[in-house]
C-alpha cells in the first residue's frame, strides 16, 4: 500500500445496457469508501455508454471506447491487466450488469490489511432474472455453499475447480502487489477465464462471506460470451478445456488435502457434487458411497465422451506450460 488512503481502480466493461451501467455507477458512487476511480471500457462501435457517463458528471470515471471492438470477453479480459495507469492501490472489475454494495471497498481494503494478503475473494448475492420486471435479488450469497471464511493457500483453493467455477469476475478484489496475474491473454470464452483465473492463483487468498456486491444472473440475456462460438463443437471444448484444468489442479494440491477432498472442512459443497467433479473429469472413480454404482458409471462415461470427442483451446496447454510449469 502506498498512502493511508489507498486509491482503488474499479474498472467496468459494458455493451449497450445503460440502465444497467448507471446502476452499477451509481453503486460506486455510493461506496463508503470515496478514493476510487473507474473506467468504463464500452465496446459498442455506437458509443452509446458516453451518454450514461456525460449525464453522470462525476470527475472519478472516465468514458473508454474500444477501438477496435473486443467483444465481451477480451473486454472483461482487459479490465484484469497489470498495467496500472492510474497508479492505484486496489483494484476490481464490476460488469455492467452487476453492482457493488457500499461497504464492498472499505471491508475488503480492511480485510487485505488485517490478514496480510494481497487478494480478497468477496461473496455476491444473486440477482435473479436482471433487466426484467421480475428481478430480485436472492438474499443468501453464493459462496456459503462453496466455502467457509477464511484464508486458503492457492493448491487448496484451486481444488474448488472440481466442484463448481472457483473464482467470479466481481468478487475478485486485490492489490498492486498481487503475484497473481489475471489477465488470461489467450482467446477463450469468459466462461473458461474465470475456470483459468481460479487455477493461476499464486498467493493465499481471503475468502470473505459477507456479500457486499450483486452479480446478475441473466441467463440467456447475457453478453459476456458475445463474439465467441457458442454451439455444441465449443461446449465440447469448454468441457474437455475444464477437465484438463481440474486434472492439473488436482496433480499440484497437497496429498493430505486430495485425501481428504470429499470432507474437507474448507468447503461448503455438498458431497455429492464434490464427487461428481472427481468422477466426471477421471480424477477419481472411487469415491466411497456418495455416488451409487450407477451414478459413477453414467458420469465416467460422460467424462469419456468428452475427452475422446472434445478438444482443448488452443493455446491452453502453452498457457498452463507457461503460467506454472
Amino acid at each position: 500500500m502506498t498512502n493511508d488512503r489507498p486509491l482503488v481502480h474499479v474498472r467496468t466493461p459494458t455493451y449497450r445496457r445503460p440502465d444497467a451501467l448507471r446502476r452499477c455507477l451509481e453503486s460506486l458512487q455510493a461506496q463508503s469508501w470515496a478514493d476510487w476511480v473507474c473506467d468504463v471500457y464500452d465496446d459498442d462501435p455506437d458509443a452509446s455508454a458516453s451518454a450514461v457517463v456525460e449525464q453522470l458528471g462525476d470527475p472519478r470515471i472516465t468514458y473508454n471506447q474500444n477501438r477496435p471492438q473486443r467483444f465481451a470477453s477480451l473486454n472483461i479480459d482487459r479490465c484484469f491487466t497489470r498495467e496500472n495507469p492510474r497508479d492505484a492501490d486496489f483494484f476490481c472489475v464490476a460488469e455492467d450488469d452487476n453492482f457493488l454494495l457500499p461497504r464492498f471497498m472499505e471491508d475488503n481494503i480492511r480485510l487485505s490489511c488485517e490478514h496480510g494478503v494481497e487478494i480478497v475473494f468477496r461473496n455476491q448475492l444473486i440477482e435473479w432474472k436482471s433487466g426484467t420486471e421480475q428481478a430480485n435479488i436472492d438474499g443468501r450469497g453464493v459462496l456459503e455453499r462453496k466455502f467457509v471464511e477464511g484464508l486458503y493457500q492457492p493448491d487448496l483453493f484451486r481444488l474448488a475447480m472440481i466442484a463448481s467455477i472457483g473464482v467470479s469476475n466481481g468478487g475478485l478484489f486485490w492489490s498492486r502487489h498481487a503475484v497473481s496475474d489475471f489477465e488470461i491473454g489467450v482467446p477463450c470464452s469468459a466462461t473458461l477465464q474465470e475456470y483459468m483465473r481460479t487455477f493461476i492463483m499464486s498467493e493465499p487468498i481471503y475468502v470473505a462471506l459477507d456479500p457486499q456486491a450483486v452479480w446478475a444472473f441473466n441467463g440467456e440475456g447475457t453478453t459476456r460470451d458475445l463474439g465467441f462460438r457458442t454451439n455444441k463443437i465449443s461446449e465440447l471444448r469448454l468441457k474437455k478445456s475444464v477437465g484438463r484444468l481440474q486434472r492439473k489442479a488436482w496433480s499440484m494440491a497437497p496429498k493430505a488435502d486430495r485425501a481428504r477432498f470429499l470432507s474437507h472442512e474448507a468447503f461448503t459443497f455438498p458431497v455429492k457434487k464434490r464427487a461428481r467433479g472427481l468422477v466426471k473429469s477421471h480424477i477419481r472413480l472411487n469415491v466411497g458411497r456418495a455416488l451409487s454404482v450407477r451414478q459413477i458409471a453414467r458420469l465416467a462415461m460422460r467424462g469419456g465422451l468428452i475427452r475422446l470427442f472434445g478438444r482443448v483451446e488452443p493455446a491452453l496447454n502453452q498457457f498452463i506450460r507457461t503460467r506454472v510449469g
